[in-house]
């Protein structure tokens, strides 16, 4: 399937690579109709997905049996006046309706919003609203239908709530019986272009409400470097990305460039907390050829023994997310003799810094530019920054904006131009370049430290505190000081045995291991011990309440 979308699969060095991978993009793509019912025509028995959940319940599904699913979800989508532009909100954690229901969406050109089901009535309202949301398509979870209901009254918008479960309460329609009594789908007559809506996500921003990232048609072509040339698929690959289907990271790695490449896609459903143990046993009993997760996974995972566990089906693992801690990359090598393979993207983009296979790793750095898009590092005062000089992550967009880089934000052109001005899209993310040409993540612009003159930025210092046995979890902000300007502070989360030691020996001890591991004006001069770090409703940790909390 590769071969249809890329003139050149196979590079005799990254150079060639940079030089000569180039994506073809057909007239009016709609990866439903042109990837997955490509592969039902062809290979109608290939497998897709493989799922499974928590209480012991599994399902393989075709790409002959998802054609035939989604068809008949498209066809109950219409049945309910839902067409062409309207916009739908899919909170359906990782069941197996989302597939479906993503993919019908697309058969009919409508705007598919995958959302998270930690929502509460506030944040569904201002999404409602924010978007003119239509329907709203949900699982079955008692407080998620509460707030949903509580909603309803604020979104006039909202004319449908169509409920994934066995009995749907007053006001909802029955998902399963409206695709079990939906009429043969027609497909409609045009269904898109490739510059319209496909695809709108709710960013979790540390500050402020959520944006909304809207992306076209033909993002997930972008998404065959994802798959092919980081997770390094094949199609015999099973892969596992650890992501709720609310999140960008699922269609990066749950659905679109997985597909493409002809991998099966595997879902491991499971409600409430991670547990380090479940997730091993999945990879070892469903033999998990390709494991992607945000580098917090990989922390507990390495605390396990992992001797207890058949992973000789693993070829390859990946993260993304958040800047993976060289500590944690040794640790994983040396009990699986794995590297984990790093990349950095947004939700505004597909990855767009990676460390391809045919690559050596250096543990915390990112990788090199996805060659889909012009890179630079800006300086605080405009320059390309040097080699070992930190800037901030740009894309040079040029006349014609890249493939699968957002369109922008919706409804807002005043923040598009803020972040997208003068043909350069700002990310807004800082890091530094080595002499290999490899991007080092050093923080957000809002984030990097100003301490008596140096710029310090919070992951190197984090990195150096997760070193240290105790610490779980860590974040670095910089707190207001009279002769320096700012020094570093560490908000640390004790590991279960140390949580007795909290106080003034171990916040000693852990300053003298910084000062070990990195430059000795990089230590935490001020530690606090707490139960939890403060996040958003995806887990990124929002320093900007640690800041405000420090300036009281």
């Amino acid at each position: 399937m590769i071969e249809k979308f890329v003139k050149k699969t196979s590079f005799a060095s990254h150079q060639d690579f940079i030089d000569n991978f180039d994506i073809i993009v057909p007239d009016h793509f709609n990866f439903a109709y042109d990837v997955v019912d490509e592969w039902a025509r062809t290979h109608p028995d290939k497998q897709a997905l493989c799922w499974t959940n928590d209480k012991g319940a599994h399902r393989n599904l075709t790409f002959g049996e998802l054609k035939i699913l989604s068809d008949k979800t498209a066809s109950f989508f219409q049945s309910l006046g839902i067409g062409k532009g309207d916009m739908v909100m899919l909170i359906l954690k990782r069941n197996l309706e989302f597939w479906q229901s993503i993919l019908a969406l697309h058969k009919i050109g409508a705007v598919a919003i995958p959302a998270t089901h930690l929502l509460t009535d506030k944040d569904i309202i201002y999404r409602n609203n924010a978007a003119a949301i239509k329907t709203i398509v949900a699982t079955e979870d008692e407080q998620l239908i509460a707030h949903v209901d509580l909603a309803m009254s604020q979104s006039p918008t909202v004319k449908h709530r169509i409920l994934v479960g066995e009995t749907a309460p007053e006001g909802w329609i029955d998902f399963h019986r409206g695709v079990e009594e939906a009429p043969s789908f027609v497909k409609p007559e045009k269904v898109n272009s490739n510059e319209e809506i496909m695809l709108l996500y709710f960013t979790s921003g540390t500050t402020g409400q959520p944006k909304m990232v809207i992306h076209d048609f033909t993002y997930p072509l972008g998404h065959i470097i994802t798959a092919k040339y980081w997770h390094n698929l094949h199609e015999n690959s099973k892969h596992l990305t650890v992501a709720d289907t609310g999140w960008a990271k699922a269609v990066w790695g749950k659905l679109y460039g997985q597909w493409i490449a002809g991998a099966c896609v595997f879902v491991y459903d499971f409600d409430g907390r991670f547990i380090p143990d479940d997730m091993l046993r999945m990879i070892s009993t469903y033999k998990v050829t390709s494991f992607c997760a945000p580098p917090t996974i990989y922390r507990f995972l390495i605390r396990e023994d992992l001797s207890k566990y058949d992973l000789s089906s693993l070829e390859y693992c990946t993260t993304a997310g958040e800047a993976l801690n060289p500590s944690v990359f040794e640790t994983f090598y040396k009990l699986t003799g794995i590297k984990i393979m790093e990349a950095f993207g947004q939700t505004e983009t597909i990855p767009s810094i990676i460390t391809f296979p045919w690559m050596e790793p250096k543990p915390g750095s990112m990788g090199v530019p996805n060659p889909l898009y012009k890179m630079d590092l800006l300086t605080h005062d405009g320059r390309s920054a040097e080699e070992g000089e930190q800037g901030e992550i740009v894309i040079n967009t040029g006349e014609k904006r890249p493939l699968s880089l957002f369109m922008g934000y919706y409804r807002d052109e005043k923040l598009t131009e803020q972040v997208w001005a003068n043909h350069v899209y700002h990310t807004g993310d800082m890091a530094w370049r080595d002499e290999e040409g490899y991007y080092w993540f050093v923080g957000r612009t809002d984030d990097v430290i100003k301490s008596s003159g140096y710029r310090i930025g919070p992951f190197e210092v984090e990195s150096a505190v997760m070193t240290h046995p105790a610490v779980v979890e860590c974040a670095i902000t910089g707190v207001p000081d009279e002769i320096r300007g700012q020094v570093i502070k560490a908000t640390i989360v004790l590991a279960e045995k140390y949580k007795t030691r909290a106080g003034d020996e171990l916040a000693t001890e852990i300053q003298e291991h910084v000062k070990k591991v990195t430059a000795p004006y990089k230590y935490p001069r001020v530690i606090e011990f707490v139960d939890e770090l403060p996040k958003t409703i995806s887990g990124k940790i929002r320093r900007v309440e640690l800041r405000e909390k420090n300036n009281q």
